[in-house]
């Protein structure tokens, strides 16, 4: 069980959360919710460190599930520099931003790997697999749009 809701957890931030945001990411909720990726980057950091290490505890005593919708709630402000419309970062520092995230996102599930939790602390990690591949879908859509402009100001110095 607690395997599968490491694993949903992941999933739910790393591919749930970010589609909802941005088939909606014009909605006025998320501009009013929208802040700065100086404030959600390391708040969604220390966050999901929180929730993951809440694991860390007896096999007789379970893992509180706010941790985990506390998590997946958060995960919006977290995806809104990337994927939202106000505070939205240029597309160098959404590369940035996704690519740094992906490590820094895994090191709480390496602390369970480390105390013995190998299935949860795995199960964390693959199911995060979705941003660094979000990260490198971002990072060829800005080479590709790059590329045309870099041409155009080539032809015309």
């Amino acid at each position: 069980m607690h395997v599968w809701r490491m694993a949903a957890t992941g999933l739910a931030v790393s591919v749930l959360v970010p589609s909802l945001v941005h088939a909606t990411r014009r909605s006025a909720l998320w501009r009013r919710l929208a802040l700065p990726w100086s404030i959600c980057f390391p708040g969604f950091v220390l966050l999901h460190a929180a929730a993951v290490l809440t694991h860390i505890r007896p096999a007789a005593v379970p893992a509180p599930v706010w941790a985990e919708a506390a998590l997946v709630g958060a995960a919006v402000w977290f995806w809104l520099p990337v994927l939202g419309v106000r505070h939205r970062l240029t597309d160098p520092g959404r590369c940035a931003y996704l690519f740094l995230a992906g490590p820094v996102l895994d090191l709480p599930a390496v602390l369970l790997i480390a105390t013995g939790d190998s299935a949860g602390g795995l199960a964390m990690i693959v199911s995060m697999l979705p941003i660094g591949l979000l990260a490198t879908v971002v990072t060829w859509r800005w080479i590709t749009a790059e590329e045309p402009q870099a041409r155009a100001r080539a032809a015309h110095p």
